[in-house]
């Protein structure tokens, strides 16, 4: 049986659309994303949708609210834990938000990147594989699969 562990992973445009605020994981020692550069999200709660847990993340992030979003796609992540679990991620593109994004929180310090720079950052190498796809414009949302195995993508299959 498959039961993973669901999850949000937002990523908040500027008020241009020139830029995407993004969590440098560079806070927590023991922190399994240490160095790597991701949106912003974390664990679903059992009382929560997904929307709900995307606006929550966001705002204890961030300091933030979310205005403004779509459900860019879902990717399964079977391995991805670091001790084999199973995710689940809900992938949401920010569009507007009121409020000015902290420079910080626990995980690391947030700042603005320009989109054509951030496949430059030091990522998740599976990130790279959908993040196309969260910024392509195309309205309809994807869905994929990339099991990991020792911290690493084995394979990546999605569809519209």
């Amino acid at each position: 049986m498959y039961t993973p562990i669901i999850g949000t992973l937002g990523y908040v445009l500027s008020p241009d659309a020139q830029q995407v605020l993004l969590l440098h994981r560079n806070a927590r020692p023991d922190d399994q994303h240490l160095g790597k550069y991701n949106g912003l999200g974390g664990k679903m709660r059992p009382d929560e949708d997904v929307r709900s847990c995307m606006t929550r993340e966001i705002e204890e992030e961030a300091g933030i609210v979310c205005r403004e979003m779509s459900l860019r796609g879902t990717v399964s992540w079977p391995g991805f834990g670091p001790g084999g679990e199973n995710w689940l991620g809900f992938i949401f593109l920010i569009t507007a938000f009121d409020g000015i994004p902290q420079t910080g929180c626990p995980e690391g310090a947030l700042a603005w990147h320009q989109l054509e720079d951030i496949s430059r950052l030091p990522m998740w190498e599976g990130d790279r594989f959908f993040l196309p796809l969260v910024f392509d414009g195309d309205p309809r949302p994807f869905h994929g699969v990339m099991p990991y195995s020792q911290g690493r993508p084995v394979s990546w299959r999605h569809f519209r």
